[in-house]
Formats: structure tokens, sequence, C-alpha cells
């Protein structure tokens, strides 16, 4: 037996982030492909030290973080664990960079640096930064300013050193310092003019170090260096608790204040010299309780999340279309096939433009007489707002709740809800102490002078955009228990301290967790008595340690229990005495695995349920979810079908256990067909049968 029982949550998120960083090195993946993960690697990270690790910074500040609550480590311990892992990981990073930069160079792609810039690329290059980047450029000279100035979060910056030469006393002093803001309006990656069959790019950075003569022409120095640093601060929001102020105005306020959170991490090109870098420390007034982390040339790798594709289909993934669902049109009425029969989308497999249909259909129809949608996080440019928008100018009751704080998306929705407002949609900002994180839609028609409800319930958001690259479900049903229950959670929206009873939904924070219990304990009492029993989950994270310990209850009790988990997974699987009955796997791999999904064995008649809930204390007990149970039979199977495949035939899934959270699932090496694509296989084929 262990000595603790769970992982520490954020050093299993760094392991997930990490299995991200196994797809950039894994030469199965499309070269293109496995830069953009090293992209998504450095974008999880940034996140990772805006918001988690300036949680447990704040802990610190506290005098508080105790082992037990953190699985078996201190506070600051963890601390010092996680910006050891980083440093690691970074380190493994850059060395997966050079390797695909080598690669790329079999395909006559070439990453240039200032250094390696020809005559013939020298007009093209100085004509573009005399256009494009000169005039975008924020260059401050350090040495002529009282205080350092205020570094923007996750802004990349070139600190410049130059050697002043002993006929120039501008400044008095030896060495003069100025930082150069990336600008982040110009793509970072500027594609040359191509040599023969040889492509050339050359870094935005580099571009600028090209260009540092130009820039400082008015000094007179020996020499010039320019090494990149960047900052992270803390992005919790602080609410003003101003009365007199509305809730958009508050949250408007948090957002803007959040660019001058305390900075929690520091990263610096390792090679910068040390008199520099202790200029800018205490310039900057890092202190021991940031992270601090020497890092390569480059910063804000996030960026290759865009590198560019260059024409080269052959380095990326191959493209998928968007199935539709079978026995559902986008030509007729979605309203009327639903009145009759349930539906499931699965995107990005199927087209997300059920969905939009589905609202553009309801804002036309002159029988539709309201529309209550819950939005967490929406396109920049949104179909779903546009349509709630058209409902309420045709006279129908539009009601939208929508979550001002869906962490990194506050502006894009305080945008969208000021516009809807304006248009006269009746807006709902949630519920005092709760994140609305539930995604559903419930539309009243008369229909025979009788008012019949249709909705759709999802595991993610109503987001066009992210619809292309997240797995999510989303149920269409006109069953009017499901629906009814999908309305009194509105009701709650709008009278929250009256509590409602639920027999067929499973809504947090009030019914998720004790539900999941008895659930939980059903199978138990099955296994017991020889009935058919297990459980199968998928989720995004598991973190809740008293629905981890229901679950090693479950597995000493015999129940056989499968985990696909994409991200953190605070339970250790395989334990004997503890979980040998559990089994886990983590998917990464083209698209993003979001839904969140639990089946029950029940004695022979599964029970399966679609949610918007992980088993995250803040999913049960903090925000408002909605668990749906799934009642047409040929859709259960379909939500069956669809896990085993992805259990039983991805190549890409990584066996989380005890030892080792990174190993790869034990597989033939030579089938690397992978289940995301035997996924749209099984809708390809379920569609033509």
């Amino acid at each position: 037996m262990l000595e603790y029982h769970y992982r520490n949550r954020e050093l299993s998120w760094l392991q997930f982030n990490a299995r991200v960083l196994q797809e950039a090195k894994d030469t199965t993946v499309p070269l293109i492909e496995r830069l953009r993960f090293l992209g998504i690697f450095s974008n999880n990270l940034d996140e990772f030290f805006k918001v988690r690790y300036a949680t447990i910074k704040r802990i610190v500040d506290a005098g508080k973080g105790g082992r037990g609550a953190l699985g078996g480590i201190s506070a600051t311990e963890l601390l010092e664990e996680i910006t050891k892992t980083v440093i690691e990981h970074q380190a493994t990073s850059l060395s997966i960079l050079s390797d695909i930069e080598e690669e790329l160079e079999k395909e006559n792609i070439f990453i240039i640096d200032e250094t390696q810039v020809t005559k013939s690329q020298e007009t093209f290059i100085s004509d573009y930064f005399l256009r494009k980047v000169s005039p975008a450029l924020v260059t401050i000279m350090i040495g002529e300013l009282e205080e350092f100035p205020s570094l923007k979060d996750s802004a990349a910056y070139l600190a410049i050193k130059m050697v002043m030469s002993k006929d120039d006393n501008t400044f008095g002093t030896k060495n003069n310092y100025a930082l150069i803001e990336i600008p982040k309006i110009i793509d970072r990656f500027v594609v040359l003019p191509k040599e023969g069959d040889k492509q050339y790019i050359i870094i935005l950075d580099d571009l600028i170090r090209y260009c540092l003569n130009n820039i400082f022409s008015i000094f007179k120095y020996d020499s010039i260096s320019a090494h990149m640093i960047k900052i992270t601060r803390d992005a919790e929001l602080d609410i003003d608790s101003d009365l007199s102020k509305s809730f958009i105005d508050k949250i408007s306020k948090s957002v803007k204040n959040r660019s001058a959170g305390d900075p929690v991490r520091f990263v610096y090109d390792k090679n910068i010299d040390n008199e520099t870098l202790r200029f800018l420390m205490d310039k900057m007034g890092i202190d021991t309780t940031d992270s601090i982390i020497p890092g390569g040339r480059y910063h804000n790798r996030r960026d290759y999340m865009g590198f560019p594709s260059l024409g080269r289909n052959d380095l990326l993934y191959d493209k998928i279309a968007p199935l539709r669902i079978k026995g559902l049109s986008l030509e007729g009425s979605l309203l009327n096939k639903i009145a009759n029969k349930d539906y499931l989308l699965y995107a990005p497999y199927q087209t997300f433009s059920y969905v939009v249909k589905f609202l553009r259909e309801a804002a036309l129809d002159p029988n539709v007489k309201s529309i209550k949608i819950t939005i967490y996080r929406l396109a920049q440019i949104s179909h779903i707002a546009s349509s709630l928008i058209n409902a309420a100018k045709n006279g129908k009751d539009v009601t939208v709740q929508i979550e001002l704080q869906a962490r990194f998306d506050e502006e894009a929705n305080i945008k969208y809800a000021e516009q809807m407002q304006s248009e006269g949609v009746e807006l709902i900002f949630g519920v005092s102490g709760l994140k609305v994180h539930c995604k559903a839609c419930i539309v009243e028609r008369l229909e025979n002078e009788k008012i019949k409800r249709y909705a759709f319930v999802s595991t993610g958001n109503f987001n066009e955009s992210t619809a292309r690259i997240y797995t999510d479900y989303t149920l269409f049903t006109s069953n009017r228990k499901i629906c009814k229950e999908i309305n009194k959670v509105f009701d709650f929206f709008e009278v929250n301290y009256k509590i409602k009873k639920y027999n067929h939904l499973i809504v947090s924070p009030h019914y998720t967790r004790n539900a999941l219990y008895n659930l939980i304990e059903n199978e138990i009492k099955n296994h017991r008595a020889g009935k058919v029993s297990g459980i199968k989950l998928k989720l995004n994270s598991l973190s809740d340690f008293k629905m981890i310990n229901k679950l090693y209850d479950a597995s000493n009790a015999g129940v056989k229990i499968k985990l696909i988990i994409r991200g953190i997974c605070c339970l250790i699987p395989g334990v004997k005495g503890m979980s040998e009955n559990i089994e886990a796997i983590s998917i990464i791999d083209k698209f993003l695995e979001h839904p969140r999904v639990y089946i029950f064995k029940n004695a022979g008649i599964d029970k399966v349920y679609i949610s918007s809930a992980d088993f995250m204390g803040r999913n049960l007990d903090n925000r408002v979810e909605i668990s749906c149970p799934i009642y047409d039979e040929g859709i259960k199977k379909e939500i069956i079908d669809t896990f085993d495949i992805s259990w039983n035939d991805n190549v890409k899934a990584r066996i989380i256990n005890k030892e080792q959270d990174n190993q790869y699932r034990v597989t033939n090496s030579n089938n690397r067909i992978r289940s995301q694509f035997k996924l749209y296989d099984y809708y390809q084929e379920k569609l033509n049968k």
C-alpha cells in the first residue's frame, strides 16, 4: 500500500502535458503537426502558471498548504517540484524542436536565424522590416527610466544590451539596456521567397535581431546583444465588491486588472550573460517564490500552433469532412424530426451545423415562443449568438445564462453579452458563488394549443471553432421528462433560493456527488449479488479525493473499472488492495478529447449519462452542471461502442499506472491506426448502412 492514495493534482497535470509533448516527439505524427503539438504544450504551460501555480503561490503566501490536502506534499515543496519538472520538460521540448527542425530540412524546409540570412534574402527582410515590423515595434530604453516598465503577461521581449563606445557618453554608463516587445499583430513565422525547391522561414524575433543596427542607429556602441525574456502573471480574477457597479462592469475591470497581476514565472534565454540577468531580476523584483526558468533562445513557443502549412498537405493530418447524422437532414425541419426520436451528435466526426440549424429554425418558426440557453465559451465570430439575436428580433422570448467568468474567454463573452442585451435578449449572470458550466438549451413551441418542449444538452461548449477540434456529444431530444427538468434548471437560475428536485437529470451542485455515490454503490451491490457489474468513465479530469475513494471501494469489492482520463488523474490504478481492478488510459491525439461519459453496467441494463461535469470538487460542489441520461437504446449502444473503440483500438493511448504515467499502451507497433480515425470510420459505416 502506498503512503498516500492520490497523485498530486498539479504534478498529474504536468504529466498530462508531458503526454502532449510526446506527441511532438512521436515520428508517426505528421511533421508540421508535431510542431503544433509543441505549441499546444507551451500554451498549456502558460495557462498552468497563470492559474494553478499562481494558486499554490497564494497558498504559500498565506502560510497554508498541508500535505494531506495536496496528496502528500507541502505547498512549498510543490512549488519547487513544479519548477524542477518544468525545467526538465522545457529541456526535452528544446531537444524535440531541434529534431523536428532537422527533419524539416530533409523536406527542404529551413528555419534560419539572423546569422544565416543570404544576400538574396537581405532585400526582402529589410523591406519587410520597414513596412510591417518597424511601425509595430515598442522599444523601451530602460536606462532612461527611474522605474522598470510593467511587462505584459506572457508577452515576449528581447532584452537588449549595448556596450557603449568610449566616445559616446550619452548615458554616463558602460552599458545601456533596452526592451523590444515582440509584436503579436505580426505572424511569428515570416515565410521568405522560395529558392528552387527550398522553402525558408525566419522567426520574427530573429528578423528583429537582424535589424538591431537599424533600430538603434542613433547610438554608438561596440557591441549589441539580444536575449529573450518573458513573465507570466497571476490570472485569478479579484472581483470588485462595489454594489453600484453592474456585474459586466466588475468582470471587465477585473479582466483589465489581470495584466497587472503578480508575476509567478520568469523565463529567460539561458545564454544571457549574468550581468544582464542580474540587472533585469533586480529591476523587476523577481523573488525566490517565483518560478525562475532558464529556457531556450525563443519563448512563446505556443505560436507554433500557427506554424504555416506551406502547402505541404503531406506533412499535415489527413483532413476529414464532418459527417451528417443518419436520418437527420440539415435541409428539412429538425424540430419535426426530433419530435419523434432522439438524435446524438458527436463532433467533430459529425457536423456541428446541426446545433446552429436548430437555433436558426427556432428563431424563424412562428410557433416557437421562447428559447433558453446556457453559454460558457463562444466562438470569436459566433453564429450561436447571431441566431439568438435573430430570435429576439422575431419576437421570441430569449433568455441566455452567460458565464462571464469563463477563464480566458471573459472578454469575448462580455462583448457578446453587451451585444445581446442591446438587442433585447434577457441575460442571466449565474448564481451567486457558483459558476454555470452546464451546456443546455430548451425551446418552447406551441403545438395544437399546447406547449411542447425541444432541447439539446451537451458535454461541450456551443462554440463553432472548438467544435472542429474538440470531441463532444450533443443530445437532441423532445423527451417530455428530460425537457421538463432542463426547464427546471433555468427556473433555478432565476429563483435560486428554491432547490428543485430531479428524477432524471443529475444536477450539480446539489445532487451530483450523492447520485454518483449511489450509482457506484449499486455496482458494488450487483457484483456481490453475482449480477453483471462494471463502470466505464470518460473524463477530462479526476481529482476529487472522496470520489476516488468511492472508486477504490468499488475496486476492492471486485467491480471492474475502466477509465479514459485525458488530463489530471489523481487516482492511482493497479495497486493491490487499493485499486487492482481499475485500469486507466489517457488519449492525446489529433482532436482534443472533451466529453464526459458515465457508463454503469447495472445488472445488464446499462445506465449511460453524458455530462458537463468532471470528477473534480468544483464540478461536483461549486458549479451548476447537468448529467443527462440516455434513454434511446440505439444511442446508448453508440456511446458504449465509441468508448470501447477508444479503449480497445487506441494505439495512441498511454497507460496511467503507479510507476509511470507516460508509457505507451502496449499494442501492435505496426498498426498505427488511431482510434479517432476509427471513430470516423464507425460513423461513416453507420451512415452507409
